[in-house]
């Protein structure tokens, strides 16, 4: 389990975070801060918020009402970087995204898909960009598949890529929704350990899961979702070992066989 404390400098934060769509209000006013360093894993019932909310905090879904934070600036889809506010776009050059689906070009080769947004949105040379994109491979398990297309890979090789990817842009939080739900399970195993040595590396990341094993061993604090609130926070101790909320003791109780 990860006690490490977290710094104290807040990179990204929600304030109040609110999302409808039509009359079904899925977020109600969340308020929640990554501090540097810090792993916060997300859980929670399906249906509970997690995706949404990890969505609206990359901007990738527009929150209905409240506001996203980075580095103490307000993020808007009409901003300029100016003063304290900053356009989505910066958001996203240093707030990665894992998906659940990969979501890989699939008419592009491993390199590629990595080497594409330093390229095309950092405007990164591209011999820099394939010396880090092979880097990143490497770390992930996968420099021999560099040539390969998506079609020839495994679910589990795809999500390193997918995770490859995200490192590539070099950015400060790295968010993760789902990245081994549509897995088989004998291929977790792999992605879980690349985003292990993340964490053990210093990666501030928010992690939506329901491995509690693996959350109760990364998370310097876990956030159960309900209702579209935050229903019971804190370390991974109090959280999915000795749960508080009558509600949290009835979704970790489904999870008692795993290995905490």
């Amino acid at each position: 389990m990860t006690n490490k404390p977290a710094a104290s400098a807040t990179v990204i934060e929600a304030v109040g975070l609110r999302k409808s769509y039509g009359t079904h209000e899925v977020l109600k006013g969340i308020d929640l801060g990554l501090h540097r360093g810090e792993v916060v894993a997300l859980i929670g019932p399906s249906g509970s918020g997690k995706s949404t909310f990890i969505r609206c905090f990359n901007m990738m879904e527009t929150p209905t009402g409240g506001k996203i934070r980075f580095r103490e600036k307000s993020v808007g889809e009409s901003f300029r970087d100016k003063g304290d506010k900053i356009g989505i776009g910066t958001l996203r050059r240093h707030v990665g995204m894992v998906f659940q689906h990969f979501n890989l070009f699939p008419h592009k080769t491993v390199l590629q898909n990595v080497t594409e947004g330093p390229i095309v949105v950092c405007k990164r040379p591209k011999r820099e960009a394939e010396a880090l994109a092979m880097d990143l491979l490497s770390q992930v398990g996968l420099a021999d598949k560099h040539a390969a297309y998506p079609a020839h890979l495994s679910g589990g090789q795809k999500q390193r890529v997918a995770i490859a990817r995200a490192l590539a842009m070099e950015p400060e939080v790295l968010l993760l929704d789902e990245v081994t739900s549509a897995l088989d399970p004998e291929l977790v195993g792999e992605v879980l350990a690349v985003i292990r040595r993340l964490a053990e590396n210093g990666m501030t990341m928010a992690i939506v899961t329901h491995e509690m094993a693996f959350a109760a061993e990364v998370a310097n604090r876990v956030i159960f979702l309900d209702g579209g609130m935050i229903a019971e926070t804190g370390t991974a101790e109090e959280v999915i070992l000795n749960p508080k909320n009558p509600r949290l003791q009835g979704f970790v109780t489904r999870f008692r066989g795993q290995t905490l």
